[in-house]
């Protein structure tokens, strides 16, 4: 008895001493540091207070580093705070990073697309010029200028996904701007439901807005999706919607030039013409209306985007896209709009498709990563007085990672500013009203962005926010 009692105490020495060996030669994996988390709940509570998340996810980096992580409901997410970190997920381990998450208003997740140049230029300068043509007609007039933009918006994605375009007033028209403000209005509100899916179940107004909307949206599309694929005939491809029909058609003909080329199916082309439309209207309407009111508050600026006009282009012609690299300070204004107010504060979040890892962080699969753009735009290491809006500064940081890998809207938010509003068009001056003032004011659009609200009277304080005077 007493030799087996001492080979099984010498078994179990030996095993504790390879465990302890093993775990010396294979360190622990270091995670970010976590926000305190509740069951069910995670870090919800933490996160409460402050409407505005990248105001909030900012603030907590003082205390938890520019990498940390927290728990929404059962979601692990990480946030990145960091130029050096957003460019490893975006660039460096794009591939790893390339997953979406699950939600209410995209059940689909990940959607492959058929990239293509396209033409933007004449779309965008025949809104532009409608644009022009309506400030001449309504000169020392107060107009409300966002509901003409999101008009003008609408009209040239349209344009580019359907080559469809349409008169004020059309049906159509008209509930495409009901329904993509509708999905933006409640897509935020309705954000629980992505963090606890069990909520479906109970009443929820936000939640029933949103999903008629996304029905109007579908119901739009398949439209559209039909009256295509029945024209589909010669080699042409007119706009997004052909071009994503012939590849679908390419490929179940197995004519694609990929030795395996991904699946695109019917609802996988739908998601995908969705998702440029919704992303294109919604946040260069927001990055326009932003870009007018810096210009109503600092006149100075567009006094000088005005002679920086009128010298490089002209009065005979309107400028162009080509123009761009002719008009620095015009393309400063753009790219410190972009800057000081990013239409999207926190990024679309990436899934971790694999075990990775972010700096020396461990990051496990399934992970949600959420890019922070709001505190890469305003890390006072790196910017000068970043709080500041100042297109006559350095605008050349070393980590403009950002503008080497654009997606879709963001090379049509930067495209459209100024295009085709030229002083030979349209030559005025746009002037806030009385006692207006940009503090108060955390948005024009979206979930991160609110809607200033429509003028009433020219006294109102709204007015004086959102107007603006053609002069």
């Amino acid at each position: 008895m007493v030799p087996l009692l001492g080979a099984l105490l010498l078994v179990l020495a030996l095993l504790s001493f390879w465990r302890l060996a093993k775990g010396k030669a294979e360190p622990r994996p270091k995670y970010p540091r976590s926000l305190p988390s509740l069951p069910i709940i995670g870090s919800l509570l933490h996160l409460s207070g402050n409407p505005q998340l990248h105001l909030l996810f900012h603030s907590l980096q003082k205390k938890y580093g520019s990498l940390y992580s927290l728990k929404m409901g059962s979601h692990y997410m990480v946030v990145v705070s960091h130029y050096l970190h957003a460019k490893e997920v975006l660039l460096k381990k794009g591939k790893t990073f390339a997953g979406r998450p699950h939600t209410v208003s995209n059940p689909h997740g990940p959607v492959p697309l058929a990239a293509r140049e396209r033409k933007a230029a004449k779309p965008i300068c025949r809104e532009a010029a409608s644009m022009c043509e309506t400030l001449s007609t309504l000169q020392d007039t107060l107009l409300d200028m966002a509901p003409e933009l999101n008009r003008a918006v609408t009209n040239v994605v349209c344009s580019l996904c359907f080559s469809s375009s349409y008169r004020r007033g059309d049906p159509t028209f008209e509930a495409m701007l009901q329904y993509n403000q509708g999905i933006v209005d409640t897509v935020a509100q309705a954000s629980l439901v992505d963090i606890f899916p069990c909520l479906q179940v109970f009443p929820n107004k936000d939640l029933a807005l949103l999903k008629r909307c996304v029905e109007v949206r579908d119901q739009l599309l398949q439209k559209q999706f039909k009256e295509h694929k029945e024209a589909l005939g010669s080699d042409s491809a007119n706009d997004l919607m052909d071009v994503l029909l012939r590849t679908q058609l390419n490929m179940e003909n197995n004519n694609s030039r990929l030795a395996q080329p991904p699946e695109l199916t019917d609802d996988h082309l739908l998601m995908t013409v969705g998702d440029i439309f919704g992303a294109g209207v919604e946040t260069t309407s927001t990055a326009l209306k932003w870009a007018v009111l810096y210009l109503l508050h600092y006149p100075e600026v567009q006094k000088t985007i005005q002679e920086e006009l009128d010298q490089k282009i002209g009065f005979e012609r309107h400028p162009q896209l080509s123009d761009r690299q002719q008009l620095p300070y015009l393309e400063a204004t753009i790219s410190e709009v972009l800057r000081i107010r990013p239409v999207s504060p926190l990024l679309i979040p990436h899934v971790a498709l694999t075990d990775t890892s972010i700096g020396e962080y461990t990051i496990p699969k399934g992970a949600q990563v959420i890019i922070n753009l709001w505190s890469l735009h305003h890390d006072e290491k790196e910017w000068d007085k970043p709080a500041e809006f100042n297109p006559g500064g350095s605008f050349s940081p070393p980590f403009l990672w950002a503008y080497a890998r654009l997606c879709l809207s963001v090379c049509y938010r930067r495209a459209k500013p100024g295009a085709g509003c030229s002083p030979g068009h349209w030559r005025g001056e746009l002037r806030a009203g009385a006692h207006s003032s940009l503090e108060g004011i955390p948005g024009l659009g979206g979930a991160a962005l609110p809607r200033v609200p429509r003028p009433q009277s020219p006294s109102s304080q709204a007015e004086d926010s959102a107007g603006l005077y053609g002069a």
